[in-house]
């Protein structure tokens, strides 16, 4: 077994946890979108840059939400 040294697991570990936060990502953004129709470029901006703790916090919320401002608040047009 190869040595990895604490700097490369720390880059294995936010490897990790960064496609762990794209693909909760994703799966919000589907749900959104089965849900409520397209989704405003303002919520998919703040979706690309929530950290996965708010993705997480969205989701659960998108699940029995009526409409997607339930989720995210008003949008601004």
């Amino acid at each position: 077994m190869r040595y990895v040294s604490s700097v490369e697991r720390i880059g294995i570990e936010k490897g990790r946890e960064q496609g762990l936060q794209q693909g909760e990502a994703l799966a919000l953004q589907r749900l959104l979108r089965k849900r409520f129709g397209a989704i405003p470029p303002e919520i998919s901006a703040r979706i690309a840059a929530a950290s996965l703790s708010e993705i997480e916090g969205w989701f659960d919320q998108a699940i029995e939400a009526g409409r997607i401002d339930e989720v995210f608040g008003p949008i601004a047009h």
